[in-house]
């Protein structure tokens, strides 16, 4: 072949390469196209959006707490988060300045804040939620950067933060938030849903470097704020019982905390719900037993992170629903309804005590708490004495399987589906037998041993009893509302059965009535007051940490008015020191009267006084003053009151105690006659040092009171067997009073029913 046709041959296969390489080059091209067209397109969509637009998002403001009387208890106040824009910063010299200015304010780390200076971004959180003061500062740190000259931009954006009105107070219902206004907690937690709210956004364009165009192109779309709950507690009712239910804690060293649950019977609405001992919802995670919190810090640090969150999980634990305990002898009136039920008690249906009961052949005998027994009695004498004999001869009559079904019919089979977060199930037996029960385990459970229930569980079945036998379903949450006040939700009565007959709970109600006028529990006693109730005192199998122990829970259940039922109340006192008292009518009893002494009047009961009330009830002083000493003298006796007259004149000039005064009947008035010396006051030389009345009986308190010359005001538990005893008086010992003036002092039963 030839020179020029090998050199054509050569040109003619270059050019074909070059073809195809040309073809194949724009079909790559091509196809490339044609796929970023098709199959990546609306994903390359949002990638340019995303660079031309910047999406910031609008907290919604969570739903405030109210109580039922519209009180606030928690609420979303406005704060501010702090953003730094640092792909505007132009100079390092810039970012040293806002970095040591911002670090300052925000008390934030100078180095952390310097780093963030040197992002590629316009929008880096340096702190959240900080307060207006502090957002103030930051905006005027902006102006002055502003006036210097310096570049970048710093912006705050409105935030919300959760604040609860009374820090502890009723912590264990309203729960808490965590860092994102996400409920942890209770009613928080529960209705979450409600009170988070829609978050907002906010869009606006960006040019290619980040910043903001010039376009009156952005869009808004507004946060919605969350519901608003309406708790059924009364705020005034809840400050009640977490004051007298801390003051037992103090008084009886109570090492695992105590609560106490008050419940509409006619509803199921939670009126008061105190679980002391918890935490304070404005600083969840900081332990609020300043004794536990010492301790906690004295452990190696190896160990401290575990102990810690132990420590939080107990405090945040809400006591009345989660923790499960031995109701000891308030079941009592359990299984007295039950026998009713059935008919199995007649009237002349006797149950022995002798001071033990062999309940069954092969058995080891049973102590009553009463060492030698209480003879014969009928059902009620058996409730008043607490006897657990009779109690367990009344189990034996049942039967397994009965006794089994009314516990179920009184609920605590099951939860009771109160609307918090937490409730545990009850620990009935698991043995080898009918309803998981042998015999032995029917004895004790005949008067509320050995197995476990929850605080609520035997509020509601205590408050059923109290209702006509109806059980019902507890709530705290009354209703839900939007922002502008319009309700969405409210919550119904919800019965869940008929646990006994009507007729049946009428009989227990008066029972329950005499327990407290002259039975076991006498220390609910209030005069005026028709009060029923049962005491309480069972040992603790193990304790929280699974642990055998002797150690003991001390309770009272009851409701009033007994003849009307309207509220229902439990006082539960984990582990009182036994070397105090550990019996639940000593612990617990006090507490419960306490609470209704204060209660029911808020609410309108009125006192109805029985003959013998109104024989021993307090009177009021009048205003003597200006009268003659004839007529003064003649309306102190009018009154059921004594006197005697200090001087010779004929006008009383002055009076002790003062007018309008509680005094006791037949107490003592002073009249004056004659004005005291210069530089003196009336009775100044005839001073009375008022004793120390602790522990003594009611005759001991009056023979003492009466040498003295004071007037005794008697309030508590009184006996008539002489087994009542001072416990506390409103005037400390040696302080010095005038003559005849008015001490009031509270008498408790010091007695070992359980």
């Amino acid at each position: 072949m030839s020179k020029r046709g090998a050199s054509a041959k050569l040109w003619n296969r270059s050019i074909w390469i070059m073809v195809l390489i040309i073809v194949l080059g724009f079909g790559l091209v091509s196809g490339r196209l044609l796929y970023l067209q098709t199959v990546q397109a609306e994903d390359l969509q949002h990638r340019a959006v995303d660079q031309q637009l910047s999406d910031t998002l609008l907290p919604a403001k969570r739903g405030s707490i109210y109580d039922r009387n519209g009180n606030v208890l928690a609420q979303s106040v406005t704060v501010w988060d702090i953003v730094l824009e640092p792909a505007s910063i132009k100079t390092d010299e810039d970012r040293e300045i806002i970095a040591r200015g911002l670090s300052e304010i925000l008390k934030v780390d100078y180095n952390k804040l310097l780093e963030q200076t040197h992002e590629n971004n316009f929008y880096s959180v340096v702190k959240t939620k900080v307060d207006t003061d502090v957002k103030d500062r930051v905006l005027d740190f902006c102006q002055k950067l502003r006036e210097d000259g310096v570049s970048g931009m710093v912006d705050t954006i409105e935030n919300y933060k959760r604040y609860y009105t009374n820090d502890n107070f009723l912590a264990d219902v309203l729960g808490f938030v965590g860092s994102d206004s996400q409920g942890l907690a209770g009613v928080e937690y529960q209705y979450d849903e409600y009170l988070t709210g829609k978050t907002g956004r906010l869009i606006s364009a960006r040019n290619a470097v980040g910043g903001e165009m010039p376009f009156d192109n952005e869009q808004k779309i507004d946060a919605v704020d969350g519901y608003n709950l309406t708790l059924t507690i009364d705020e005034y009712i809840q400050s009640v019982m977490e004051k007298y239910v801390r003051e037992t804690i103090d008084e009886f060293k109570v090492k695992n905390r105590g609560c106490a649950i008050m419940m509409n019977v006619k509803t199921g609405a939670i009126l008061g719900f105190a679980c002391e001992g918890s935490f304070n919802p404005n600083e969840p995670f900081k332990i609020a037993n300043e004794t536990l919190k010492a301790e906690l810090d004295k452990l190696p640090e190896d160990q401290q992170d575990a102990a810690y969150a132990k420590a939080q999980t107990s405090q945040w634990r809400n006591k009345g629903v989660s923790d499960t305990y031995v109701p000891g002898s308030v079941f009592k009136m359990v299984t007295a309804s039950a026998v009713l039920s059935e008919g199995l008690n007649k009237k002349d249906t006797v149950y022995e005590c002798t001071g033990s009961y062999v309940p069954f052949e092969g058995s080891g005998p049973i102590t009553c708490w009463l060492h030698g027994g209480h003879g014969d009695q009928n059902l009620e004498q058996a409730l008043c004495n607490s006897c657990n004999p009779a109690f367990m001869q009344m189990g034996f009559m049942l039967g397994r399987e009965k006794f089994y079904e009314y516990y179920v019919a009184f609920g605590f089979s099951e939860k009771t589906g109160i609307d918090l977060p937490g409730e545990s199930e009850d620990y009935f037996f698991q043995h080898d037998g009918v309803c998981g029960m042998d015999l032995t385990d029917l004895a004790v459970a005949s008067f509320g041993q050995n197995f476990k229930i929850t605080p609520i569980q035997m509020l509601c079945a205590c408050s059923a009893i109290a209702n006509k036998g109806k059980l019902l379903t507890p709530y705290v949450v009354q209703s839900i509302s939007d922002s502008n006040g319009n309700v969405v939700k409210t919550t119904e009565v919800k019965e869940r059965h008929q646990a006994i007959s009507e007729d049946v709970a009428k009989q227990v109600c008066k029972m329950l009535q005499n327990n407290v006028i002259s039975g076991g529990g006498t220390n609910g006693y209030i005069a005026g007051y028709r009060i029923a109730a049962k005491t309480g005192t069972s040992q603790k199998i193990v304790d929280e940490n699974g642990n055998e122990t002797d150690d003991y829970i001390g309770s009272f259940c009851g409701f009033a008015p007994a003849d009307d039922p309207e509220i229902a109340l439990i006082c539960y006192f984990d582990t009182p020191d036994p070397e105090i008292n550990y019996y639940g009518s000593a612990v617990a009893g006090p507490c419960f009267r306490n609470i209704l002494g204060d209660v029911l009047p808020y609410l309108g009961v009125e006192k109805v006084y029985s003959p013998e009330e109104l024989d021993n009830l307090d009177t009021i002083t009048s205003d003597y003053v200006g009268e003659s000493v004839k007529d003064a003298a003649s309306f102190v006796v009018n009154a059921h009151l004594k006197y005697k007259v200090v001087g010779s004149g004929n006008t009383v000039l002055a009076q002790n105690p003062p007018a309008y005064t509680t005094i006791p009947k037949q107490g003592t008035v002073i009249l004056y006659t004659e004005e005291p010396k210069e530089g003196e006051e009336y009775a100044q030389d005839s001073m009375v040092k008022v004793p120390d009345f602790s522990n003594m009986t009611l005759t001991e308190v009056n023979r003492l009171a009466a040498d003295l010359n004071l007037n005794i005001s008697i309030s508590g538990s009184l006996s008539s067997e002489g087994s009542s005893y001072a416990k506390t008086q409103d005037i400390a010992p040696d302080t010095e009073v005038p003559p005849f003036t008015v001490v009031k002092v509270t008498f408790n039963q010091d007695n070992s029913i359980l």
